[in-house]
């Protein structure tokens, strides 16, 4: 096996700089159960899976906490991470401290509750504290929206220490996501066509507020011109088959909020990373000329977005992040499937770079220990650029 030349955050700079790397870099998302499974398998803790979960967490329903320490699972699972050569992000975070939140509850207003099904659990908005408002003005009159001074920013260097080696995330935005939880999803699908104003107006209120704590964050960054930063600028403007929203209604509502997020962040020296699932390929060009550099899940199964096309029509616009299916593959398919799709991606979407290896999505708990030891065991394998 070839000996590592790069750190993670030189790997994934020159990827994104379209320089020839030692290997591919790899990255994780997973649920917090796979995380726990992970960390057991590695025999890291003693705790129990649950524990080790609850630690990891869901934290909409843990108190915050005041300590500055990261949470001890949370330094395990980034063991598993070097064990398995995963070039994983550094996720820097603001830390509330405004009007007092119920339990379960955000400081926006909405309610949520933990969905729980045979292999793990999820978190699904129960309330929505706009749905009863018809008009902009009843909106200015009821509701009092967040402000950037409720949330703390001095923790964010101390967060960076011992991570120097690593790509750092810090601000970003996804705001048809909280309008939804806002409004709730049927009204908010209704109000692009019923009530435009509405629509402008709360989504420039959670753009002007994901700009500000952007920008907060970044100032936060110590040695900034010296950090690999990523900024996630997200929308899921697809479904299985084609767009959620007609191509008219995200470039009036979405793209402008977007274009300034991104605009933001290269003015900062950060890369946009863009989480967009679906099938989007009839977008994707307005996406690029917005300014996203990275673009994730790949969920190359679905309809217009098989990895020879996006390669061949994009592959020298944009990076490539994901790719490994986890609605088939990865749960459902052999040791063999894995590494078969696994060495199809390199092939396809890693050809002459531009590609970083990850599940198109967070890895489910139906999901073998043994095919998530398949996909980065693959990758490191096979992803060495001669």
């Amino acid at each position: 096996m070839p000996k590592e030349t790069m750190t993670p955050k030189e790997r994934w700079l020159a990827i994104l700089e379209r320089r020839k790397t030692d290997r591919l870099p790899m990255d994780y998302w997973g649920t917090p159960e796979v995380s726990a499974k992970l960390i057991k398998h590695f025999g890291l803790s003693d705790k129990e899976e649950d524990e080790i979960v609850k630690d990891l967490g869901l934290s909409r329903f843990q108190k915050s906490n005041d300590s500055l320490a990261v949470p001890e699972s949370k330094v395990l699972e980034r063991e598993v991470f070097k064990q398995l050569h995963i070039d994983f992000v550094v996720r820097l975070e603001n830390r509330y401290v405004g009007p007092e939140v119920p339990l379960g509850s955000d400081p926006f207003g909405c309610q949520y509750k933990i969905i729980e099904y045979a292999d793990g659990s999820y978190i699904e908005c129960s309330h929505n504290p706009l749905a009863d408002f018809t008009s902009v003005e009843e909106i200015e009159k009821g509701y009092q929206w967040p402000d950037a001074d409720w949330w703390d920013y001095s923790t964010i260097a101390e967060q960076v220490k011992g991570y120097e080696d690593y790509p750092l995330r810090a601000g970003g935005s996804e705001p048809f996501l909280f309008y939804k939880y806002l409004r709730g999803d049927e009204k908010a699908f209704l109000d692009m066509v019923l009530n435009p104003d509405i629509v402008h107006y709360i989504l420039g209120k959670l753009f002007g507020l994901a700009k500000e704590n952007s920008k907060r964050m970044y100032e936060q960054i110590p040695e900034r011109e010296n950090k690999l930063l990523i900024t996630y600028v997200n929308e899921d403007l697809g479904s299985q088959k084609g767009l959620l929203y007609s191509p008219a209604h995200i470039q009036e509502f979405l793209l402008p909020g977007m274009k300034e997020m991104m605009d933001l962040a290269h003015e900062n020296g950060a890369y946009v990373f863009h989480h967009d699932d679906g099938s989007i390929k009839k977008i994707l060009p307005d996406l690029i000329e917005t300014g996203i550099d990275i673009l994730n899940p790949i969920q190359w199964r679905l309809k217009d977005m098989d990895r020879e096309g996006l390669k061949q029509e994009f592959g020298n616009q944009i990076i490539f992040h994901g790719g490994v299916d986890n609605q088939h593959t990865l749960p459902f398919g052999s040791v063999e499937d894995v590494q078969i799709e696994v060495e199809g991606n390199i092939k396809i979407l890693g050809e002459g770079g531009g590609y970083i290896i990850a599940p198109c999505h967070n890895i489910q708990p139906n999901t073998s220990i043994e095919n998530i030891l398949a996909l980065y065991e693959t990758g490191y394998k096979f992803g060495w650029q001669n």
